[in-house]
């Protein structure tokens, strides 16, 4: 499967392992890398000194390429940016922030460079900054999101049809079915990420893992969206910051309700009441815990056996 992504990384297969918070360290990271995908390592959750152990192990792991993820408003950014360029990785994704900001050093420092984006003039922007790539990140998916709510059944078609360069799908996507059908809407490679949340070598607590493969469709909702939206699994905080909106709570009292640590205290630490619990509308097709080289295998076998379908006649 040679196209232009799996080139620019120089990887077997179109598909990429998010860089998810307290979910994507140098375990996942390497598996997935191994299996023929590009592995990221999730910064968002690292002190610096952590990022620099992760990225180190990942490189005895794996002779394959593999990525750092990096939200931008990351407090301690120049010290992972340049942690990054001193342990000699070649591919980073941006997110979370301006794309203008960092692109042109990591480029400069011959490393490849991917914004996330949940909207075409944001796609636009990316490749204005002088991207490598972009990766279109549809409503549907976990954790932080876009304010514009497009779904990625929509968004990519509209990305695809104005950017000149690679694009990635994000959002919902789990299936190689999924895959194949963005791929026909103009994506060039997928990024994978509630999927593989419910790997054996994800970081996030076992009983995350399970809550994701329990979970139905509707158990996930958009919040927060005067702060920061994100995508949770309902559970008692969850419900609590809905009894909050009915009183007409303040930006001030979400923020204080939600404190500090809520995502590690949901699925890195496994408290399923009072932490938060980020994943994708796509949690309700998940309904097991694989090896991440398995997901991979069974995504692609998926997607070249629908792709036979695909030129069968309908009728």
């Amino acid at each position: 499967m040679v196209n232009r992504i799996t080139k620019l990384f120089n990887i077997k297969y179109p598909i990429v392992q998010a860089g998810m918070i307290w979910t994507s360290g140098w375990r996942l990271a390497s598996a997935a890398s191994n299996a023929g995908a590009l592995g990221l390592i999730g910064a968002g959750s690292m002190y610096p000194d952590v990022l620099r152990e992760h990225i180190q192990k990942c490189k005895k792991a794996t002779n394959k390429p593999f990525g750092v993820n990096v939200p931008m408003l990351y407090p301690n950014i120049e010290d992972i940016m340049n942690i990054i360029v001193e342990e000699g990785v070649k591919i980073v994704f941006t997110s979370a922030g301006n794309p203008k900001t960092w692109t042109s050093w990591l480029k400069e420092r011959g490393i490849t460079v991917v914004h996330v984006v949940s909207s075409v003039k944001f796609a636009l922007k990316a490749q204005e900054a002088g991207v490598d790539a972009v990766v279109a990140e549809g409503f549907e998916a976990g954790g932080h999101n876009g304010r514009e709510e497009t779904t990625t059944l929509t968004l990519i078609p509209m990305v695809s049809e104005q950017l000149d360069i690679p694009l990635i799908a994000a959002g919902g996507i789990a299936t190689g079915r999924a895959m194949l059908a963005v791929m026909i809407l103009g994506a060039d490679a997928v990024q994978v990420g509630s999927r593989f949340v419910a790997s054996v070598e994800a970081s996030s607590h076992e009983a995350f893992k399970k809550v994701v493969v329990d979970a139905q469709e509707g158990d996930t909702q958009l919040t927060l969206k005067e702060l920061a939206p994100v995508r949770l699994i309902k559970n008692k905080f969850f419900n609590e910051l809905q009894e909050l909106y009915k009183k007409g709570a303040s930006v001030e009292d979400l923020k204080a309700h939600l404190g500090r640590a809520r995502a590690k205290r949901g699925m890195f630490e496994g408290d399923l009441e009072d932490g938060e619990l980020e994943i994708g509308q796509i949690a309700g097709l998940i309904h097991d815990i694989k090896p991440a080289a398995q997901i991979v295998n069974d995504m692609i076998s998926e997607f070249k056996m629908a792709q036979k379908d695909a030129i069968q006649p309908l009728y």
